[in-house]
């Protein structure tokens, strides 16, 4: 029942998103043909006018575009009308996903390790590096780290390539960038939750018992520490797609970064609601999925209608 419920109000959620980004995107003054009033003659601006359904009322556009995206379809690119707004997105979300995937992983497994390793040094050196490295992390953006990795890995050592994609060396310096930031903030979650859960009873009792460090870390820290972090893995995965977009410019990767940002200044409003509404579905997937792995994290949680 729980399931179903989370269903519906994705489903939901998803259709009130789509609503509000087409909505905003008729709020906003001009037309993206403006340009062409001045080469066209007036019968074709007419015509491809109709082709995207702009000399219909709003309601009817609406209408219209609502029955497109229960089928799926994004409707077709203002900017380039031989590719479709799908099209577009299934040539760059591989790119930015494999990017995004990439950055997750290594966010993850260095966040989780210093947090780890952060608690069970608690006030001692190994804690004050790790913060402090989370503290870096934090405070330089990607794009101001993304040049550095480049001068350094690419230009003055050769150990990598960049400003081109094609074999998986050339998605390392972007991951890094791309990932410190959230590294640093899964960090400084791991620890604190770490913390906690070190200064629990059934701890201390599993420490008496002469379990070792490694075993007691394991079997019942981790295991209840990174509930938390978990939390965070939805959003923070949609945000690492998402924030690809100036990674993307830098590295010169075909992502979908490219299209979105290329969209805005062409005012090509089916590439702009498309990859909204695509990003948008993501994310609310993402934490609907998250929601139902809580269950197998920790058998203690129970998925009921009543959100216990």
């Amino acid at each position: 029942m729980y399931i179903v419920k989370r269903l519906f109000t994705m489903l939901m959620t998803i259709w009130v998103i789509a609503s509000l980004t087409f909505l905003i995107m008729k709020m906003i003054p001009g037309d993206p043909f403006a340009s062409d009033a001045d080469v066209l003659p007036p019968e074709v601006l007419q015509n491809i006018r109709a082709k995207y359904n702009l000399d219909e009322p709003i309601a009817a556009q609406y209408l219209l575009y609502m029955k497109d995206l229960a089928t799926f379809d994004l409707g077709i690119s203002i900017q380039s009308e031989t590719r479709s707004v799908n099209m577009i997105i299934a040539e760059g979300a591989p790119a930015s996903a494999l990017l995004g995937l990439q950055a997750l992983v290594i966010a993850l497994a260095f966040g989780l390790l210093l947090g780890i390793v952060a608690a069970l040094h608690h006030n001692r050196a190994l804690d004050y590096l790790s913060m402090f490295i989370a503290i870096i992390g934090i405070s330089v953006p990607s794009f101001i780290l993304a040049p550095l990795l480049i001068k350094y890995f690419a230009v003055e050592w050769g150990i990598l390539p960049v400003a081109s994609w094609g074999t998986w060396q050339h998605s390392i310096l972007p991951s890094l960038a791309l990932a410190a930031t959230p590294l640093a903030v899964i960090a400084r979650f791991m620890r604190s939750s770490m913390l906690e859960v070190l200064n629990q009873n059934y701890i201390r009792t599993a420490d008496a018992k002469g379990l070792s460090t490694t075993k007691l870390v394991v079997r019942h820290g981790i295991r209840n520490a990174i509930l938390p972090v978990i939390s965070f893995i939805g959003p923070l995965f949609v945000a690492l797609i998402t924030g690809t977009f100036v990674i993307e410019k830098i590295f010169a990767i075909p992502g979908i970064g490219r299209y979105f940002v290329d969209s805005i200044f062409n005012r090509d409003y089916p590439v702009i609601m498309g990859t909204t509404i695509f990003f948008s579905t993501l994310l609310v997937v993402t934490l609907f999925l998250i929601d139902i792995s809580y269950r197998f994290i920790d058998p203690r949680i129970k998925l009921t209608s009543g959100g216990e």
